[in-house]
């Protein structure tokens, strides 16, 4: 476990975290919830949007700003594309308890991985299965994507971060006045390396808080024979699937198929 409590002042998570704690919200059509425990008193909530249960399954970590509810209209999108979508929120989150902090959303993404294996399994989904990042997610994608390689078929990456002290830098923290190096951070370049699965990156070319470099830089470190970077054009950090479009999902289910192995059998979408 990457010992990140470094990161874990006040000075830094309020720069980091933007926990927005919400009531429950009525999943919509097609969805459910699932809540997973991450600590005797600390339960992370997720969402699943359903496809079919043959189908690829994505564990998804959102932004630092976003909630499970704010892809409720997004999550049809990918179940258009007979994909599984399940998401889940950091603590402090949602309806999700506790406090976020960097070390909590490692140590929790991997509670989450297995509590949400376990979950899969014992319920009839039998599809592949990929961890998915956006922006700050990243880092809990590819730690998971580093720790059970193994296990998983594809990592995806959206609008993700390679280094540490420069997204704090765009955040307005100067880790480096603090004492703190890259090795005091996220570690996303070392982990990724390790990361031989099928690796999909999604980046907008006009990112100006996370610049199209660091997608670049994620994916020249990949360890992945199957490595693909998709460069979105006009699109900045937080309009990809916006300027993307159909094509954003089609993209991701496409790759789906390719960590699967094979063209697996679905159904055309609504969408």
């Amino acid at each position: 476990m990457p010992d990140l409590h470094k990161l874990d002042r006040p000075e830094i998570l309020r720069f980091i975290f933007y926990p927005r704690p919400t009531a429950r919200t009525p999943p919509p059509p097609g969805a459910q919830d699932i809540d997973f425990s991450v600590a005797d008193d600390v339960r992370i909530g997720c969402r699943l949007h359903r496809a079919e249960k043959d189908q690829p399954v994505i564990l998804y970590f959102h932004g630092n700003g976003e909630t499970v509810a704010d892809y409720d209209d997004i999550g049809p999108f990918y179940a258009g594309q007979n994909l599984n979508l399940l998401i889940c929120d950091y603590r402090g989150y949602g309806w999700s308890g506790g406090t976020p902090s960097v070390g909590g959303m490692i140590s929790d993404g991997r509670a989450i991985y297995r509590e949400a294996r376990e979950w899969l399994a014992q319920n009839g989904w039998a599809g592949s299965f990929l961890v998915m990042g956006r922006s700050l997610g990243s880092a809990s994608a590819i730690d998971l994507a580093a720790e059970h390689n193994a296990e998983i078929d594809g990592l995806i990456i959206e609008s993700g971060f390679a280094e540490t002290v420069p997204l704090a830098a765009n955040l307005g923290v100067d880790l480096t006045a603090m004492g703190l190096t890259e090795e005091d951070g996220f570690n996303n370049i070392r982990k990724i390396e390790s990361v031989t699965k099928p690796i999909l990156i999604l980046h907008g070319q006009r990112d100006t808080l996370i610049p199209l470099g660091q997608a670049q830089k994620l994916h020249a470190a990949a360890g992945a024979k199957y490595k693909e970077l998709q460069i979105v054009p006009g699109a900045d950090h937080n309009s990809v699937i916006m300027t993307g479009g159909r094509l954003y999902f089609e993209t991701i289910r496409r790759f789906a198929d390719k960590a699967a192995g094979a063209e697996q059998p679905r159904r055309r979408g609504n969408r």
